[in-house]
């Protein structure tokens, strides 16, 4: 039977407290690292639905669940800020281009910068969940595979949850249901589509 994109929102959160996924029991010692996608279409119901339901009802929990939420875009945006480089990078983009614009940005917005900067915002070891947003708004400045390689090693035990605005199948990510970015397979599907 397949599932619905509402029926599938429904399953999140009994999926999210549920011992099994908070303690990566089942996965054959494989990382606990998650991906819930879902129709690009469908982002601002997404987004309603996280900050809506799921968010406030983790916290609801007996004993409550400890888990930050980390929208990229903000990320990304506050680094270059710190970095005095937003206004820059805005003039550039109008002035020279996409192309050249993620060009000089690569060495500041690299994955593994990205991913220890979570590392030293969050404390991860102290974390039920880690949850990722914003991908689709940071594409192509950061790479979903690279960076979920890159925080591998950076999250112990604690489960990671990327929503992610596109298809993935347990090999591959296709933001957008049509850019395919390279192999990622160390992740599994939260909710499949399929019962």
């Amino acid at each position: 039977m397949t599932l619905s994109f509402d029926e599938r929102l429904n399953q999140i959160l009994p999926r999210l407290t549920s011992r099994d996924f908070l303690d990566s029991k089942g996965l054959g010692n494989e990382i606990g690292f998650w991906i819930f996608d879902y129709p690009p279409d469908r982002e601002l119901d997404m987004r309603s639905f996280l900050s809506g339901t799921v968010l406030p009802a983790l916290s609801k929990q007996v004993p409550a669940l400890r888990a930050d939420t980390i929208d990229l875009l903000q990320l990304v945006t506050g680094i270059l800020e710190e970095r005095k480089l937003l206004d820059k990078a805005i003039d550039m983009q109008l002035n020279k281009g996409d192309d050249s614009t993620l060009a000089a940005l690569r060495s500041v917005l690299k994955e593994d910068k990205i991913a220890q900067k979570i590392a030293t915002q969050h404390d991860i070891a102290n974390l039920d969940l880690l949850i990722l947003t914003g991908v689709g708004a940071v594409y192509p400045m950061l790479r979903s595979h690279t960076l979920l390689s890159a925080l591998h090693p950076l999250m112990g035990n604690t489960p990671l949850l990327l929503f992610f605005p596109g298809r993935y199948d347990g090999h591959s990510l296709r933001l957008f249901n049509t850019l395919t970015e390279d192999h990622y397979y160390r992740a599994f599907r939260l909710v499949p589509e399929t019962t």
